[in-house]
C-alpha cells in the first residue's frame, strides 16, 4: 500500500485517470462524497485533493453543477523570484509593510497537510501586506514550521521581509511557485485596496531545506498593480 498521504493518493488517481484519457476534457468527475466513499477518507482531504486539481489547472469547478477536467492552464516557470522588498526597491519605489497577525497556532488539516506536519502541530503564522509607496501590491499569509525558524515569531517584519529571514535562518535548497488568476474575497479585497470585481495573481510559494518542508505561503497580488517575469539561463 502506498505509503503516501491520502490526499496524494487521491490525486495520484485523479491525475492518472485524466493522463490515461479514461477522463477526456469535459468529464465530470466523482463528487466529493462518492470519492470519500472510495477512499475512506473525510470530506476536507477529498477537498483539499480536489482543490489543489483545481489550483494546479486539471479541474475547473462549476456552481451547482459539478467539477469538470479542463485544459490544463499555463504555468509559467518562475525562476529566481526575488522577495517583495527587494522587487518595489529594484523599481525605486519605496517598500513597507503592515502587519496584520503574528501567531502560533495548532495546525488545522489543511495546514497540517500543507507543512506535512501532524494535525494539531505548532505552526508559526504571519498575515502581512506589504506596499511600494503607499499603495498595497501584496497580501502575504505565511505558514512555518517552528522546528526550522524558531525564533520566527520574535522578527520585527516592518523591518524585514519572512522571505529575508527564512533565507537568513536556514539554507533554502528548493522554491516551488504556482501561480493562478482569481478574484479576491471581500477582506482581501480590502486589504489590498481593489474591488472585487477585479482580478488578482495568486503565488502559491513553499520552500524547502535540505529536503524539509519549511513553509507554506499564499501571496496575493492586484492584478493591475503586479506582474510576474523569470529569466531562464540555457
Amino acid at each position: 500500500m502506498s505509503k503516501a498521504p491520502r490526499f496524494q493518493q487521491i490525486k495520484q488517481f485523479l491525475e492518472q485517470q485524466i493522463e490515461s484519457e479514461k477522463w477526456p476534457v469535459g468529464t465530470r468527475i466523482p463528487t466529493e462524497a462518492e470519492l470519500c466513499e472510495q477512499f475512506s477518507v473525510s470530506r476536507m482531504t477529498v477537498n483539499k485533493a480536489v482543490r489543489d486539481m483545481v489550483n494546479e489547472g486539471w479541474l475547473e469547478r462549476t456552481p451547482r453543477l459539478g467539477t469538470f477536467v479542463c485544459e490544463r492552464k499555463a504555468e509559467s516557470p518562475l525562476m529566481d523570484v526575488r522577495n517583495i522588498a527587494e522587487e518595489v526597491r529594484a523599481r525605486g519605489q519605496v517598500h513597507h509593510s503592515e502587519i496584520v497577525s503574528l501567531a502560533r497556532i495548532n495546525a488545522s488539516e489543511d495546514v497540517a497537510m500543507r507543512l506535512g506536519l501532524r494535525l494539531g502541530s505548532d505552526v508559526f503564522k504571519s498575515e502581512i501586506v506589504h506596499f511600494a509607496d503607499d499603495n498595497p501590491i501584496q497580501y502575504e499569509i505565511r505558514w512555518v514550521n517552528p522546528r526550522f525558524a524558531p525564533e520566527y515569531l520574535e522578527q520585527n517584519f516592518s523591518k524585514i521581509t519572512p522571505n529575508q529571514y527564512l533565507v537568513s535562518a536556514c539554507p533554502v535548497s528548493t522554491v516551488e511557485h504556482t501561480v493562478e488568476a482569481m478574484l479576491p474575497s471581500e477582506p482581501i479585497a480590502h486589504l489590498l485596496q481593489m474591488d472585487t470585481a477585479q482580478p488578482c495573481l495568486l503565488l502559491h510559494r513553499r520552500t524547502w531545506s535540505d529536503n524539509q518542508l519549511i513553509s507554506s505561503a499564499l501571496l496575493y497580488h492586484p492584478g493591475d498593480r503586479y506582474k510576474l517575469s523569470a529569466i531562464a539561463h540555457l
